[in-house]
């Protein structure tokens, strides 16, 4: 369970989002202006933050831009919700410090599916090492290692990797490895996963076929 806090002041908008995350699972805090969630993270640092950009008091992304200044919060993890959609907007968002954003309107789904998959980064880049026997992803310096050897890896290969090792001998479905590692937007064929995981067995060795293919269902790491 994570605490997370909403800073929306669309009191319908807002109420959906804290219905929806309290119902899978999480502690939610809702904010209807930058003045209020200021002064309670002063208190409490959360797990995650939703953040409209258009607020009555303060810009959105004024408030992320505070946030990266602040020692204590320079890492918490962010999520945009906007309705500007132009490509300039979303891509100031992510250029501000926002770890990714959701565009209005959006399902109730997408939202939970946003918020899960950004927790679960989170949690896999805490982890300095990421090990299986001689096997070793280093997150610190964003290497891997077979046997104390160098392994060059792609940027999806390795996101695919780290997935794998944080979840350790538990199958994860094509859905899951799809919204994990390309995200919920992706719209190429699922035939990517495979393809990846194939190059990733040949560059893994003798490691490589520790990835079982678990058929009409997905892969693990065993």
């Amino acid at each position: 369970m994570a605490l997370i806090y909403i800073i929306e002041d669309d009191d319908s908008i807002r109420e959906i989002e804290e219905f929806a995350l309290m119902n899978a699972g999480h502690k939610v805090l809702g904010f209807n202006c930058a003045k209020d969630f200021y002064k309670k993270i002063e208190e409490v640092i959360p797990d995650l933050c939703l953040i409209d950009i258009m607020l009555p008091d303060e810009n959105g992304n004024e408030i992320v831009r505070r946030l990266r200044r602040n020692s204590d919060t320079k890492y918490l993890p962010v999520i945009m919700v906007t309705a500007k959609t132009s490509e300039l907007d979303l891509v100031k968002g992510i250029e501000d410090g926002a770890d990714d954003y959701i565009k209005k309107p959006f399902s109730v789904m997408e939202l939970i599916s946003r918020v899960k998959a950004l927790l679960r980064r989170t949690l896999a880049d805490e982890v300095k090492e990421l090990c299986l026997d001689g096997l070793i992803v280093n997150n610190a310096k964003h290497e891997v290692l077979l046997d104390g050897k160098s392994v060059e890896l792609t940027y999806k290969e390795y996101e695919l990797l780290s997935l794998f090792l944080v979840n350790k001998g538990i199958v994860l479905t094509r859905e899951v490895i799809m919204d994990e590692v390309w995200g919920t937007d992706y719209e190429g064929e699922t035939r990517t996963i495979d393809m990846h995981v194939k190059t990733l067995r040949q560059k893994l060795g003798e490691y490589g076929s520790r990835i079982k293919t678990i058929r009409n269902v997905g892969y693990v790491i065993e």
